[in-house]
């Protein structure tokens, strides 16, 4: 068996996407798709915006368990 190809299958498969933009570097900030509050990306940035709080409660909610 190859353990070198092996181990090169699981670096690619255990690669974590960039998940978030980058921040703002200051305002306009967009709100929260949540609770509405600033958050730290700007308006203009494209899909589901959340504030430092409901970033941190979402990555609870989803992190793995076991």
């Amino acid at each position: 068996m190859d353990e070198s190809r092996d181990e090169t299958a699981n670096e690619a498969y255990c690669e974590t996407p960039a998940a978030t933009p980058d921040r703002a570097a200051g305002p306009p900030y967009a709100e929260c798709v949540l609770c509405r509050k600033p958050t730290e990306y700007a308006e203009s940035v494209k899909g589901v915006t959340l504030c430092p709080v409901c970033e941190w409660q979402e990555a609870q909610r989803t992190a793995c368990s076991g």
